[in-house]
């Protein structure tokens, strides 16, 4: 994406969350998906060199940034948004990756990751009681022991309800793209909100029947990358000015 943004004279600044750029984040918490404070901060330094910003966000990352872009303190340098592939409604997600059989290995895998950043972290902190951890074996598992409780939330569904992109889309005003595949294995039906884009003409909701999960590929022109092409032709739709000032 960077190097389609960039071909189409768009300068990238990429960020990560905490702890998953290869230094370990220095408090307690750690990131989830509805953490749009670390963006607003983000935003904020790029504004000082940007006169205009789009944002871009895939799968957890892309549920914040649409989650930021309706909570009606959109910095005035965003001028555009972009989801790919987003869960917008995290406890229906949560319900088809912790129980879709399709699913198990990248469950697996991901809760791995997650467990170790949690021992990690236990090193830090020792308070953090990780006795049992590698027993986890469903995300609301970890979510109802690790991630609500560490970032100020009730439990699991709480954390679900109130990070949930689906609830801010409504109240997006700049131009947004959301991308997400019909045959996406990570997504539940309620990822596909019509609804809302039917009544938000900032809302541009887009369903290919495939692309899977952040895997949109072009198969007639050689595998290129389709999803990358499209943000860009969405990007250039907007007749915005050229994005090089600074």
């Amino acid at each position: 994406m960077a190097a389609a943004l960039n071909a189409a004279g768009w300068d990238v600044l990429a960020w990560n969350f905490r702890g998953c750029g290869g230094e370990a984040n220095r408090l307690l918490r750690f990131y989830h998906s509805g953490d749009t404070g670390d963006l607003a901060a983000v935003i904020q330094h790029a504004a000082g060199v940007y006169e205009q910003i789009a944002l871009i966000g895939f799968s957890l990352g892309g549920n914040v940034t649409l989650k930021y872009l309706g909570e009606g303190r959109t910095h005035p340098a965003v001028v555009a948004g972009v989801g790919v592939s987003v869960p917008v409604d995290l406890a229906a997600s949560c319900q088809v990756l912790d129980h879709r059989w399709a699913n198990r290995i990248y469950l697996r895998r991901l809760l791995n990751l997650l467990i170790a950043k949690v021992q990690a972290k236990a090193r830090q902190f020792p308070e953090l009681d990780t006795a049992g951890a590698s027993d986890i074996s469903t995300f609301a598992e970890f979510d109802g022991r690790y991630t609500a409780p560490l970032h100020g939330f009730r439990d699991a569904r709480d954390y679900w309800a109130r990070s949930s992109a689906r609830q801010f889309l409504p109240r997006i005003i700049v131009p947004t793209l959301l991308l997400n595949a019909r045959n996406d294995p990570l997504l539940a039906p309620e990822c596909f909100p019509q609804e809302e884009a039917g009544a938000n003409p900032a809302l541009f909701l887009e369903v290919p029947e495939s692309g899977g999960h952040i895997g949109f590929t072009d198969l007639v022109h050689g595998l290129q990358p389709w999803s990358e092409q499209r943000v860009v032709e969405f990007l250039t739709s907007l007749s915005l000015p050229r994005p090089d000032s600074k």
